[in-house]
Order: C-alpha cells, then structure tokens, then sequence
C-alpha cells in the first residue's frame, strides 16, 4: 500500500504503532503537506491518506471515506490560526496570506470572513511559515502555528474556536480517504492499517507519556504542549463530527468556495 501522511504533528498519534512498534508490511509512507497528499490521491499515486475535507467534493467519485478516523477539534485547536496585524473586523480589503499547505483551513477562514464578519479581504499567497511583511494577516497551519514565533503578531484568533462560537459546530480538518478500485481489491491491506491505527489510538490513550515522547522526538520544534495539545483533537469520527463536516459542506458550498457534495460514501 503506498500511504500517505499529513507530516504535522496531529496526524503523528495514527502513525506511533507504525512508526515506532510494529511497521506494517507491503507499506511505504510518503510524508507530506496536506496538500500535497490531496494531489496524490487525486491523481492515483497514492492509495489511502489523509487528505484535507474541503479536497472531497472534487474527488468523491474516484475515493471513500474512513467512517473511523478523522482529524478534528470542537472548538479551540491552536493548530489553525489567523496572525494579524489588525483587529479581525478591519480585515475588509486588506491582505490576507493564505497557507497553500491546506485546503480545508483556507475555505473555512474565507467562509467565516464573508457569512460572520462581512468582509472580503484581498487574498494573497503566502509561505506556510508567519511572515507578516507582506500581507495584513496570514493564516498559519499545523507545526508552524505550533512554534514560537520571534515576532508574535499583535492578534492571533484560532479558527476552531471561532467556528464553533459562530456556528456551533465542530471542524473537521482532514479525513482519511481510500482510493475505491484499489481498495476494493486489497481489503486485507486495508483492515491491517486500520488495525495499526487502532492500535496507535488505544497506545495515546492507555500509554500516552511514551507517544508523546516520540512526538517531541520526531518535532523538536514545538513549543506548545504537546500533550495538551492531543487533548484539544478528536481523532474518531463519530457522528457528532459527521455532523458537523456535512455542515462545513453546506456552508461552504452556500458561500460559492466548494462545489456541492452529492454524496459520501464510507469504508
């Protein structure tokens, strides 16, 4: 199986069996950004990952979904913020950096601007690094949100938290997507990785000082708690969360940022 994994540290707490207690055989694991894995999974070269939600819609005929696991936050995540110069209510035509590290993030801060806040920012490119030289405000994922910043920005909000204030749902950042054709035909390989990260996700539960101790190990870069980090996730999908991942495809499909999803179908 060539799998993919979001190489940030919220995907890591799957992967500790894997990496660290019992590799799975006939697996190769390409690291990468989320986006970079929506791309690979897109165009075949891998077979199951983890991708960004807002990559579904495009791809839903071609992959299922894991109705298992997921990457999500019910409110404040740390993990996914916008660093600004300016009150966020000052945005309005004013530059805002977009990651182009995830998708998933991107739609929900240009969802938030224009439904709660009425504001239509000039959206520009930005590095997945903070840097604040050319933009107003930027919007920062994953392991570079997590770092310490050597100029912390005066307004720093996080995008779970505000989502859930405003529409009290959940926000599911990525899911774990399996290509059909190939899964149909490779089903023992499939249950054997969904095995491991069962295995991964008791281990953070019953073991949770070793995993995150090979998380600093593998991240040395973090300065924020990571084990109070792993609290603020939620890693099943339970049907709260699907819930709530239906709803980020209403609204964003409302707001014209993703196309309409006509169906998710789970393995």
């Amino acid at each position: 199986m060539r799998l993919g994994y979001i190489d940030y540290l919220n995907c890591y707490p799957f992967y500790y069996d894997m990496f660290e207690k019992q590799p799975v055989e006939n697996v190769r694991i390409t690291p990468g950004h989320p986006s970079e894995l929506n791309r690979m999974i897109q165009n075949g070269s891998l077979d199951m990952s983890p991708v960004s939600s807002a990559s579904c819609p495009a791809m839903m005929d071609d992959v299922r979904l894991s109705g298992d696991f997921c990457l999500s936050s019910v409110g404040y995540v740390r993990s996914v913020i916008l660093a600004s110069k300016i009150p966020i209510e000052d945005l309005h035509k004013k530059k805002v950096g977009l990651s182009s590290a995830s998708h998933t993030s991107a739609v929900l801060l240009k969802v938030l601007l224009k439904k709660y806040y009425a504001i239509q920012p000039d959206y520009v490119k930005s590095s997945p690094e903070l840097n604040l030289k050319r933009a107003d405000a930027q919007l920062v994922i994953g392991n570079e949100a997590l770092k310490k910043f050597a100029h912390p920005p005066p307004y720093i909000y996080d995008l779970g938290d505000l989502w859930l204030r405003k529409t009290s749902y959940p926000v599911v950042f990525a899911v774990f997507a399996l290509n059909k054709k190939w899964g149909a035909a490779h089903k023992e390989e499939v249950r054997l990785v969904k095995d491991s990260f069962n295995r991964s996700l008791a281990r953070l539960e019953h073991e949770k000082k070793d995993l995150v101790a090979g998380a600093k190990k593998k991240y040395p870069d973090i300065a924020f708690d990571i084990s109070m980090y792993y609290d603020l996730l939620r890693f099943e999908f339970t049907d709260e969360l699907k819930k709530g991942l239906h709803f980020y495809y209403l609204s964003a499909a409302e707001a014209g940022f993703l196309d309409p999803v006509r169906h998710v179908s789970f393995f």
